[in-house]
């Protein structure tokens, strides 16, 4: 069976089980940390006390002469509870009061000789028990020294309950950490368990209506006004598609079903030989070509209007404005040549997309041509970025002028006219993007007047905008 790796395991875990696991674990390091300080202060305070106390201790010259004789008689004397008393002599030799010896180290004998007054050190008894040994010299007795001792057990059996104290409360601390970290996981991921639910059920049935409850000013409270703001605008372009495709499907129905019909017209002459009149085939055949035109101008939008919103529609460069719109009125002119086009063109640079901003130009243009009346005039002013383009149609009613940019979107007066209800939407955007405004008001005497405000952009080199 393979053993997955402790990091994979991890990972594999649901978050609320990886962050009561972190917590605990965290508290246990916390834990193992203070345990081990405790436990090694305790036991140097404990070694410290005992050094102490057989320092602070003195065996009088009685109790050494019985030790002495017992050793001489081989008669065992009775221990000095809790000590073992010792005597060391100069060439080595023992005497133990009551209990196992405790073989002399050098530093004993080294006492013994008068070389040292004192010395505390840890050794071994001939039981194997550990011994904490402290050896003076006694005044008045040359060539002797005294060792008291005591076991080191009395510290270990201290430290042993210690140690399994704290390793119980440190056990019970890690899993109440763990059992805490779990409830507090549980508790603080339950709106992201809400928001996981929403995003599940938006995924399985596609409904963009579901808001989540926001509470708070928290990242989850943050994290849910995100989620509903993302759901509310793919709602919103969802819906924006929708009505794209309903309202294009409507538009190509009318030029597609004309051009059917003219060209049946054609089918069913040539299949029965009968030739139309020559005037009736050259008018069905400049229908045909007003329509294909018509469809095709329609296609260019809708692909104009398929790209997305925040996405510009190619690298913006800083282009010269007069220039561009006077490339647009000779497209115009071209559409309207039995209408007078007054202009007047101050110099205006600005940030935009070249082929983006002359459609949009042209759009404006083509729409103040289809209204004017004719032989009428268009007036064209461009002075410090703010274009006005005016005609003397019949102008546009009060209640229609908030629509004027929507997709689609045409007055009853044009429906008759050509066109898709596309081109000023079109503008809207591409002078948005520009960082521009687009606005269309009545004009005094009759007419529409057509203003776009572009910001100005740093003037190029003679070499660039030449």
């Amino acid at each position: 069976m393979t053993v997955p790796h402790p990091v994979a395991w991890f990972r594999s875990r649901p978050l609320r089980s990886r962050l009561a696991l972190l917590t605990a674990l965290a508290v246990a390091v916390a834990v193992a940390a203070v345990s081990l300080a405790c436990w090694f202060v305790t036991r140097a305070q404990l070694e410290s006390e005992l050094d102490s106390s057989l320092r602070g201790s003195k065996v009088d010259n009685t109790y050494l002469n019985l030790v002495l004789g017992g050793c001489r008689t081989d008669t065992r004397v009775p221990p000095l509870p809790p000590y073992t008393v010792q005597i060391v002599l100069a060439d080595g030799t023992v005497c133990t009061s009551g209990k196992a010896p405790i073989p002399a180290q050098d530093v004993d004998v080294a006492v013994a000789q008068g070389l040292l007054t004192d010395t505390l050190h840890t050794t071994k008894d001939d039981d194997g028990r550990e011994m904490r040994v402290y050896t003076y010299d006694q005044p008045g007795r040359i060539g002797m020294a005294v060792s008291l001792a005591r076991p080191l057990s009395e510290v270990d059996n201290s430290m042993n309950t210690l140690a399994w104290v704290l390793l119980v409360v440190s056990g019970i601390g890690v899993v109440g950490a763990g059992a805490a970290g779990l409830w507090v996981a549980r508790t603080g991921l339950a709106p992201v368990d809400r928001l996981t639910g929403a995003v599940e059920h938006v995924a399985a049935t596609e409904d963009l209506t579901v808001r989540i409850p926001v509470e708070g000013e928290d990242e989850i409270a943050r994290l849910s006004r995100s989620f509903n703001a993302m759901t509310a605008a793919l709602a919103t372009s969802r819906d924006r598609q929708a009505r794209l495709i309903a309202d294009a499907g409507h538009e190509l129905r009318t030029p597609l079903t004309s051009l059917r019909t003219n060209i049946e017209l054609l089918a069913r002459s040539e299949q029965t030989g009968r030739a139309l009149p020559p005037d009736d085939r050259r008018a069905l055949m400049a229908s045909v070509k007003a329509q294909m035109t018509e469809l095709a101008s329609l296609i260019g939008d809708l692909q104009e209007l398929a790209r997305p919103e925040a996405a510009a529609p190619g690298p913006l460069e800083v282009v010269a404005l007069h220039t561009i719109l006077r490339s647009a009125l000779d497209r115009a002119r071209l559409r309207g040549p039995e209408l007078t086009f007054e202009t007047d063109l101050a110099p205006w640079y600005v940030r935009a997309e070249p082929a983006a901003l002359e459609r949009a130009l042209v759009n404006v243009l083509d729409n103040a041509v289809k209204f004017s009346p004719e032989r009428g005039t268009v007036e064209v002013r461009l002075m410090r970025g703010e274009l006005t383009v005016r005609d003397h149609g019949p102008g546009i009613a009060a209640d229609e002028l908030p629509h004027v940019f929507d997709r689609f979107w045409r007055s009853p007066s044009a429906r008759s006219l050509p066109g898709s209800g596309l081109g000023l939407s079109i503008v809207a955007r591409t002078v948005g993007q520009a960082g521009g405004t687009v606005a269309l008001t009545p004009a005094e005497g009759g007419g529409t007047v057509a203003t776009v405000t572009l910001p100005g952009a740093p003037t190029p080199p003679p070499e660039a905008a030449a």
